[in-house]
């Protein structure tokens, strides 16, 4: 049973699965939002939450999204999330990624997790010594079960996709601001720059900041990369990028990144639309990991077979625009739409590949 207090929330949308764990090692919360394509994957994220609610609210949004991700992917599963409330940096220890991996074992299976902002792939295997629901530790795997670099490839195939919606052939030439870049975002920094594309970078880590210079790319701040007068904008740090301060100020004609929850809230999908600005929905273009992730629990490591399945997100891409185009519609709507029409599509008649 979930609580009145959770069902009541504004991100609240029929979750399965609402779980609260607060203890001397941990407090964090697992989210299942819909398994009816199969059983609920996403990622364990730890951040420095102001409280439980700002924590509720991040893992109702996230783990939504996990469900939408997977239905427009073409994949097996359904969509939970969890969040560890604290600072990854200094209060990461064996005993709370321990703890984390008996609150993912006590769910049963109806939840498997990965790795996500704040924690990485030797995370999850302390998790996974205490469960066997993890994913994303591949030590056979190219690598090493880090998906950021498959999430990176489907970030730049989608904004290819954009540009070409744009009537833009080629990334090379164009200028990219790139708001985060951390495992993702440097891995997309680099397949920019290598295609000839110009690339603009900010982030509050100065270690990843040195990083994205020594590839090649121009730093701004955090502040201003944003509003920087480019072609694409590429959210790739935490949520929430474009909102009430930023949407008026946005410099690019494409908002294309691999940020998760990147509307602060539904409107400014709309006012995206008004201001003429194409946006890439974000479960969408970023779900290259989440691909990643499935065949790495199908045991196959083809690359090829991997690569090409991301490459089609895409031609998935593609169809929101353009019917975001027809029906003067934002495409994050859209793209809502098209993930609720196969959730709701009849078992019998089969569940194929969207992305």
């Amino acid at each position: 049973m979930i609580p009145m207090d959770i069902q009541n929330h504004p991100d609240f949308d029929n979750h399965e699965t609402v779980e609260v764990r607060q203890g001397k090692h941990l407090s964090a919360i697992i989210a299942v939002h819909n398994t009816s394509l199969g059983p609920a994957v996403g990622g364990c994220r730890m951040f420095p939450y102001a409280g439980m609610t700002d924590a509720l609210t991040d893992v109702l949004r996230l783990s939504r999204g996990m469900t939408y991700k997977a239905a427009l992917a073409g994949i097996p599963f359904g969509g939970g999330k969890s969040v560890i409330v604290g600072d990854p940096r200094r209060d990461k220890t064996p005993e709370l990624l321990h703890a984390m991996g008996d609150f993912v074992d006590s769910l049963g299976g109806r939840y498997v997790t990965a790795e996500d902002s704040g924690t990485s792939v030797a995370d999850i295997t302390v998790l996974g010594e205490r469960t066997r629901f993890v994913s994303g530790v591949a030590k056979d795997d190219r690598f090493g079960g880090d998906p950021s670099p498959l999430t990176a490839r489907g970030v730049f195939t989608g904004i290819r996709a954009a540009l070409a919606h744009r009537g833009c052939a080629s990334p090379e030439g164009i200028r990219v601001a790139v708001q985060g870049v951390g495992n993702v975002g440097l891995c997309l920094t680099q397949m920019l720059i290598k295609s000839g594309a110009k690339v603009l970078a900010a982030d509050v880590n100065q270690r990843h900041v040195a990083r994205a210079r020594e590839l090649g790319a121009d730093i701004l701040s955090p502040a201003e990369i944003h509003a920087a007068d480019v072609d694409v904008f590429a959210p790739c740090a935490l949520g929430g990028a474009v909102n009430r301060d930023t949407i008026g100020e946005i410099g690019a004609g494409i908002v294309a990144g691999a940020a998760n929850n990147q509307l602060a809230v539904k409107e400014m999908g709309g006012l995206l639309l008004d201001r003429g600005i194409l946006y890439a929905p974000d479960y969408v273009i970023n779900a290259g990991g989440i691909i990643d992730v499935y065949y790495q629990r199908q045991g196959n490591r083809n690359h090829d077979s991997i690569a090409a399945h991301i490459d089609r997100i895409g031609e998935t891409l593609g169809r929101i625009f353009r019917a975001s185009d027809l029906r003067r519609m934002p495409t994050s709507e859209v793209a809502d739409e098209m993930a609720e029409a196969v959730l709701h599509r009849p078992a019998t008649g089969g569940r194929k590949a969207a992305a």
